[in-house]
């Protein structure tokens, strides 16, 4: 991460504190949107509450954005205060797709909608709807590419994200899909990393130490691509190494204009991130909902050195 995007998401992040009921209204008309994100100091959820907070300002509403990094505990509280302070919807990306069902419950029957978006929750008909990429469509183009420049042959590393997240599991079969069909193709490790540059690059350095011939990394996110980066290169082992990402952040597209990372499968936060917003809005002015379809797929798409020059701003790339 550059010290510049660094500088910027923490500042941003500081600015996220979770507002008083008196403070909400005082910013809005029309009442308070509470926005709950994972922890925004990942690029792709900072982006995701930010566009929410602007659309529901956008819409005259008051907004406030908390994060619960994943602790299904500090997710509950988050909506007890929710509650509290009143607020006419919930945006919120789950910390786990089995534990936070209990949560979205809890706001619906205190008579706020719920809008899920990027992970889910695996009960239906409790939240009002489920925004979310396409995740197999993507992590199937990803593949697609990633087996196109790595070839047919190879010793590869997956890094998975957080078991608890349904998508973590939706991206790596969809992996295992494409890459299943290519015999030698040879998978020597596959470690948990849980979404974290961090753990990327630790767990990398771990599978090259047992590993030292790999050819290939294929990654469930950017941040975790990132950090095995940032292993190989500590190693001198980049060079003929292939590494492909899913998210589309500005650090993985920073990489791949340095020629470090294949590629990137650009996740459409920013869209369904406006449009859950935008749905929120219609059910509280219509008391139903504007989408019939609770779990809606918003398609990916895939970032190279091709078309890299077309990202106009985070998680965004323009036709």
């Amino acid at each position: 991460m550059t010290n510049f995007t660094r500088r910027g998401l923490l500042a941003a992040s500081a600015a996220l504190p979770l507002l008083s009921s008196r403070m909400a209204w005082a910013a809005g008309d029309k009442g308070l949107i509470s926005i709950i994100v994972n922890d925004p100091a990942n690029p792709y959820w900072f982006t995701e509450g930010a566009v929410a907070k602007k659309t529901a300002e956008s819409l005259g509403y008051s907004a406030n954005v908390s994060a619960h990094k994943g602790d299904t505990n500090v997710e509950s509280n988050l909506v007890d205060a929710a509650i509290t302070n009143g607020a006419k919807a919930i945006i919120l990306d789950p910390a786990n797709a089995n534990g936070s069902v209990g949560v979205v419950k809890k706001a619906t029957q205190a008579g706020i909608p719920v809008f899920c978006v990027n992970a889910e929750i695996n009960t239906r008909g409790i939240a009002k709807a489920q925004l979310v990429s396409n995740n197999a469509q993507g992590a199937a183009i990803g593949a697609v590419k990633w087996v196109e420049l790595v070839g047919d042959k190879a010793e590869y590393v997956e890094l998975v994200g957080n078991p608890a997240d349904n998508n973590a599991a939706t991206r790596s079969n969809g992996y295992k899909t494409v890459l299943s069909q290519y015999p030698d193709l040879k998978l020597v490790a596959s470690q948990v990393a849980n979404w974290d540059r961090t753990q990327g690059y630790n767990k990398m350095q771990s599978i090259l130490q047992a590993h030292p011939t790999i050819n290939a990394v294929i990654s469930g996110n950017d941040e975790m691509a990132l950090g095995a980066i940032a292993a190989l290169k500590e190693a001198n082992r980049m060079k003929g190494v292939i590494v492909g990402g899913f998210d589309g952040s500005p650090d993985a597209v920073d990489a791949i204009k340095k020629g470090e990372l294949a590629y990137t499968v650009l996740q459409p936060v920013a869209i369904f991130s406006k449009a859950a917003v935008e749905q929120a809005d219609y059910f509280i002015k219509n008391n139903k909902t504007k989408v019939d379809t609770e779990k809606q797929l918003f398609d990916c798409t895939l970032i190279t050195k091709d078309n890299v020059g077309n990202y106009s701003a985070p998680f965004t790339l323009s036709s």
